[in-house]
């Protein structure tokens, strides 16, 4: 909510601003333009400057865990595409007597 003192001010100027023969009612018209600005600014769902200031900090906050993440999330997805462990054993891919490399046991054993 805007503070009472800007909206104390805004109502004084605008009754100071009023024509001379309405100056006899110018606490009235003060007080009604006060309760009228405090009305337009209850429906304008106005925040405070501190509130906002909150606001902006947890957004920095988020925006940074976010860059944090995402480029966690890369450098994984690096990871995971570069192949791993070493190559297979060439002893067991030339084995003559073995034409299937993906069966160790030689095909002439039953």
């Amino acid at each position: 909510m805007i503070e009472t003192k800007i909206l104390d001010d805004l109502a004084r100027r605008l009754a100071a601003s009023m024509p001379r023969g309405v100056s006899a009612f110018q606490q009235e018209i003060e007080k009604n333009l006060r309760a009228g600005l405090e009305t337009i600014c209850q429906r304008l769902d106005l925040v405070t400057r501190e509130e906002y200031e909150v606001q902006v900090a947890l957004l920095a906050r988020s925006r940074a865990k976010l860059a944090a993440l995402d480029a966690r999330i890369t450098m994984m997805e690096r990871e995971e595409s570069q192949p791993k462990g070493p190559a297979p054993s060439p002893s067991v891919a030339q084995n003559p007597s073995n034409p299937d490399p993906a069966n160790p046991k030689p095909s002439n054993i039953e």
